[in-house]
């Protein structure tokens, strides 16, 4: 099951560590199969605010993300962006191919007192 690495990142003024960190994160998350699904990408606002910029990495399971995150390689790097950029990242586990939301709305209104 797929999983996933997303942060929410503030705007943040230019800087050369946060160039290379740029240059250097794919060599990070490569050997955990990670690759980037979105990075760079101005998104659109829907609902609410989301100020900052959006980043997501796939990764093939949460184990390889985690792998990732908690690696020497990465950790190395991370305060070329931590120092410049304030920002939230999280990493998640992805649905199986065969989920269906169907289940969940039910478990919740098993869940829901009877009246």
């Amino acid at each position: 099951m797929p999983a996933y690495a997303i942060a929410h990142l503030q705007e943040a003024a230019p800087h050369p560590e946060i160039a290379e960190y740029i240059e250097r994160i794919s060599a990070t998350f490569e050997p955990y199969g990670g690759r980037f699904l979105v990075h760079a990408a101005q998104h659109e606002v829907k609902e609410g605010s989301w100020p900052g910029h959006v980043v997501v990495i796939s990764f093939p399971g949460i184990s390889e993300a985690r792998a990732w995150w908690d690696s020497p390689a990465y950790q190395e790097i991370a305060p070329l962006r931590s120092r410049h950029i304030a920002g939230d990242i999280i990493l998640v586990p992805g649905v199986p191919e065969d989920y269906d939301p169907a289940g969940t709305a039910k478990a919740m209104r098993e869940a829901l007192p009877a009246g």
